[in-house]
C-alpha cells in the first residue's frame, strides 16, 4: 500500500504541497479539525494554569493576578466576555514578556467584540502609565491613543481591574468558576479568515457603558 493510500484510509490528507491539495484533502483536514478546535478552551485554561507559581518579582503570582483581574470586573457587574478579557489578558506573559497583550489579543481576536481586543491589545500601554516612568519611559505611552472611542474603556480597564489586582489579600473567585464563561465565549466564532462571512456571528458595535 501506498503512503498516500495509506493517509486516505487514516483520514488524512495525501499532499505533500499545498499547491497539489485537493477539496477531498481539506475535507480530511476539517473532520480532524473539528474536535481539535472544540478543545481549545481547554487548551487555553491549561496554559492560563502554568502562570501559577511564576511572580515574576511581583507580590504575587500571575494566575492570581489574572484571577483577581477577572474576579474585580465580575463583582462590577460587567458580562462574560469582558471577564474572560480579564481573565486572560496576561496570559501572554510566559510566551511573549516582551509583548504579551498581543499574544492575548490575537488569541482572544475571534471570539470577542473589537472593542474588548482593542482594550487588551493596548492595555499594556495603558497600565504603563502607572510605572512607566519609573523605568525611565513614558508614563504619559497612552496619550497617542487619545480621543479614540475606546481610550477611556480601556483607561477604566486598568484603573479598576488590572491595576489593582495585585493585593495578596484580595481574595479573589477559583478557576472553576470561571471555566464555564471560557467555554461559552470561545463557542461563537466573530471574525476567522477561515469560515464564511454567513457562519460568522457579528453583534452589533456598542460601546459598553462605563461606571
Amino acid at each position: 500500500m501506498s503512503e498516500d493510500s495509506n493517509h486516505k484510509e487514516m483520514g488524512r490528507a495525501t499532499f505533500h504541497s499545498m499547491d497539489s491539495c485537493t477539496q477531498e484533502d481539506w475535507a480530511a483536514i476539517n473532520q480532524a479539525m473539528s474536535p481539535f478546535l472544540k478543545e481549545l478552551p481547554d487548551r487555553v485554561l491549561m496554559h492560563l494554569k502554568v502562570l501559577a507559581g511564576d511572580c515574576g518579582g511581583f507580590a504575587i503570582d500571575r494566575l492570581d493576578h489574572s484571577l483577581q483581574t477577572a474576579t474585580r470586573a465580575m463583582q462590577a457587574g460587567r458580562d462574560e466576555e469582558y471577564i474572560v478579557c480579564a481573565l486572560l489578558h496576561d496570559i501572554g506573559d510566559l510566551l511573549g514578556p516582551r509583548n504579551h497583550a498581543d499574544i492575548a489579543a490575537a488569541m482572544l481576536k475571534p471570539f470577542v467584540s473589537e472593542q474588548n481586543h482593542w482594550m487588551v491589545e493596548k492595555h499594556a500601554i495603558f497600565q504603563g502609565y502607572y510605572f512607566f516612568h519609573h523605568l525611565g519611559l513614558d508614563r504619559n505611552m497612552r496619550d497617542q491613543f487619545r480621543g479614540h472611542e475606546w481610550f477611556d474603556y480601556t483607561e477604566e480597564f486598568c484603573a479598576k481591574f488590572d491595576g489593582p489586582a495585585f493585593d495578596p489579600s484580595y481574595k479573589h473567585a477559583p478557576l472553576s468558576e470561571f471555566e464555564p464563561m471560557v467555554h461559552r465565549v470561545f463557542a461563537t466564532v466573530k471574525r476567522s479568515i477561515y469560515m464564511p462571512s454567513e457562519k460568522l456571528v457579528r453583534p452589533p458595535k456598542t460601546t459598553a457603558d462605563i461606571a
